[in-house]
């Protein structure tokens, strides 16, 4: 079950951005400084998530128009309730505007991945040993930079697919993106 929580925030106007005509353009400082905003916000969610016996999947942080997006996806073994996502937007909410991390207006949302979730980590792969994944690699892997099949084994530093013929080992550091694929 997806859910999507909305939670508006109003805090001070963008700062280090510019407005020409209907742009905004941002400072890289604003850009390298919005990583850190995320680290920050992974080290508050962190102690939410461990009470819940939820895990964090990504968090995007990004402008989308006058306003920033603070989006944060989250599931948990078992499936995600909405319940969950409440209680996650409510905590992170509460404890950010008192910590006052995010100094420009911003929308909260907590969601979980969905059916197509990001495969990220190593335990992300494993934990999906069995699905339909499709991956892109930066360089070619088999003469080729997207693979589309079935998650076999997972390893420390590669992961092995089965497409329609063959079965295709891929090492980790190669993986660009990877995502499962919904199947009917």
């Amino acid at each position: 079950m997806a859910c999507i929580i909305y939670c508006n925030k109003f805090h001070s106007v963008l700062k280090n951005s510019v407005q020409v005509g209907s742009a905004r353009f941002f400072s890289l400082n604003r850009m390298l400084s919005d990583k850190v905003i995320i680290e920050k916000i992974s080290n508050v969610l962190a102690p939410i998530l461990e009470d819940a016996r939820l895990e964090l999947v990504e968090i995007e942080f990004k402008p989308i128009g006058k306003r920033w997006l603070l989006r944060i996806y989250i599931e948990k073994e078992g499936g995600l309730t909405i319940a969950d996502c409440v209680y996650v937007s409510r905590e992170l909410s509460r404890i950010l505007d008192v910590e006052d991390v995010i100094e420009y207006a911003y929308t909260l949302e907590v969601s979980s991945p969905g059916l197509t979730r990001p495969l990220k980590k190593m335990e992300d792969f494993a934990r999906h040993k069995g699905k339909t994944c499709r991956i892109i690699t930066q360089e070619a892997v088999a003469g080729k930079n997207e693979f589309r099949g079935e998650i076999t084994d997972v390893s420390s530093d590669k992961v092995e697919i089965k497409e329609k013929i063959d079965i295709i080992t891929i090492p980790i550091c190669a993986i660009k993106k990877a995502h499962l694929e919904f199947e009917l």
